[in-house]
């Protein structure tokens, strides 16, 4: 029995079993809502209407401290404010950017773009307080290091509130989850993507790479650890650079493409407004729209996971809401602009009812999309997978690290540990197609919501004291 069918055949039982339980779903006007989802939004719209509409009075003042305007006293951490940003979103913006957004529209219609711009929005203020916490419970080492996120707050936030037995172990599962999760979603399912978009833009089958996964893997492997074995430090070094271009190439390719078909544009936008409320019987009518538009928005942007506040804790900063500030950007970058821009590439080149049937999958609908107006393009696409699924990998493999690190404790020799795992990982994810696995790890990454969002819940007034005082504390620095 060779290693892929051996693997899968043993993980396929444990894989099912939990991603039932994760995305067990509820009909809902004739469609399929996951109540994971359900469970993300809600927390969107909770935190929205306590922290009274912080994305939008607290957008000019992310900006600031991401321009490096905000500066204050007693400042701690290893990484700016600019660099943690684009490490959280080098984190989130992947294939699901490219691909996922062309599966949504493909199955729901052009409505689904209008409630994937909703969650973004929503998803907004989830960011904001879980980036809040993940800086006001990190813990700084003595070597000046720093270790925060869920698994943190959660531990230290409950023991805070007399129960310290049930926090340490939601501090843990989340951990546990966190390791196993971004072996799957985090590596091999990047890598694999990876190989497979660098085989097509090589030449396909005539690519020197068409048969040489291995190879292919081991170079990638190489790559990620030059990075990650420098620790945060040197992944935000990579991500400041790296996320600025790959987001701008993208997006100037998908502008052009937009203004080339400009005057498609108007009757897309209306098509996105008419379709959220009126669609002709896709996907189960409105609500089956709506919940293809959520769905794409959550995976995508992962708003509630508590994943950017592991990589917000590391940020330089003399108060915790600063960085909820910053956070609150990343869903706005990742969904309401980049998945928008892929929406309307489509929209206004191939978008025709029943897509779907034309035997073209996610990247590839994004792929002939582009093609349609600039041959060249698909070159472009599968470039900016690569350099999407590559950044990814690195931003996982630290909030792996994170979690690895709690549960066994830090030290140079565990780091290193985990770090080779993880690469070989990056090898594996070449070679085989582990489905099994892949489920079973997306599972464990969506199921770290459900303690993540209970103690934002319950640490909900501590947010917003913390956001107060911070607003108090800058009118105070302006003299109003």
């Amino acid at each position: 029995m060779d290693l892929e069918l051996w693997v899968n055949e043993s993980v396929t039982p444990v894989a099912d079993a939990l991603s039932a339980v994760v995305f067990v779903s509820v009909g809902v006007g004739g469609a399929q809502l996951p109540l994971i989802v359900l469970w993300l939004v809600a927390a969107g719209v909770f935190f929205t209407v306590y922290l009274r509409g912080v994305q939008i009075r607290g957008f000019r003042e992310a900006l600031r401290i991401v321009a490096g305007k905000a500066t204050g006293t007693g400042e701690s951490g290893e990484i700016s404010a600019f660099a943690a940003l684009s490490t959280a979103i080098s984190g989130t913006v992947g294939i699901g950017n490219i691909g996922g957004v062309a599966i949504a529209l493909s199955l729901g219609g052009p409505g689904a773009t209008f409630w994937m711009i909703c969650a973004g929005l929503l998803g907004m203020a989830t960011k904001c307080a879980e980036c809040t916490l993940g800086v006001a419970y990190r813990t700084q080492h003595e070597d000046g290091s720093v270790s925060g996120g869920p698994m943190y707050t959660l531990a230290r936030g409950f023991e805070r509130r007399g129960r310290p037995g049930l926090g340490r172990a939601l501090g843990a599962f989340y951990a546990f989850a966190m390791v196993f999760g971004c072996l799957g979603i985090g590596n091999m399912f990047q890598s694999n993507q990876a190989y497979l978009q660098f085989v097509v833009v090589t030449g396909g089958e005539e690519s020197f790479f068409a048969n040489r996964s291995a190879l292919f893997g081991l170079l990638l492997a190489g790559s990620v650890g030059l990075v990650i074995l420098g620790g945060i430090r040197s992944i935000a070094r990579v991500a400041e650079r790296l996320v600025p271009v790959m987001a701008a190439l993208y997006l100037f390719g998908g502008l052009c493409v937009i203004g080339l078909n400009v005057d498609a544009l108007p009757g897309a936008l209306a098509a996105i407004v008419a379709g959220a409320f009126t669609p002709d019987g896709i996907a189960g009518g409105v609500a089956g729209v709506m919940i293809l538009g959520f769905q794409r928005a959550v995976f995508s942007n992962e708003a509630g996971l508590g994943s950017a506040a592991i990589a917000h804790s590391a940020v330089r900063t003399h108060h915790p809401a600063t960085e909820g500030f910053v956070a609150l950007l990343e869903p706005f970058i990742d969904t309401v602009v980049i998945c928008t821009v892929t929406a309307l590439v489509i929209l206004t080149t191939i978008y025709e009812p029943g897509l779907a049937e034309r035997g073209l999958e996610g990247v590839e609908i994004t792929s002939a999309a582009f093609a349609s107006t600039l041959t060249w393009s698909p070159v472009l696409v599968a470039l900016a997978a690569l350099l999407f699924a590559f950044t990814t990998m690195i931003s996982w493999s630290y909030y792996g690290l994170k979690g690895w690190t709690y549960l066994v404790g830090g030290g140079r020799g565990a780091e290193r540990v985990f770090q080779v795992v993880f690469c070989l990982f990056i090898v594996l994810g070449c070679l085989l197609e582990l489905d099994a696995v892949l489920r079973m790890s997306d599972a464990l990454i969506f199921i770290v919501a459900i303690p993540n969002v209970v103690g934002l819940y319950v640490m909900a007034p501590e947010v917003r004291a913390l956001i107060e005082g911070y607003r108090a504390e800058l009118r105070g620095s302006s003299g109003r």
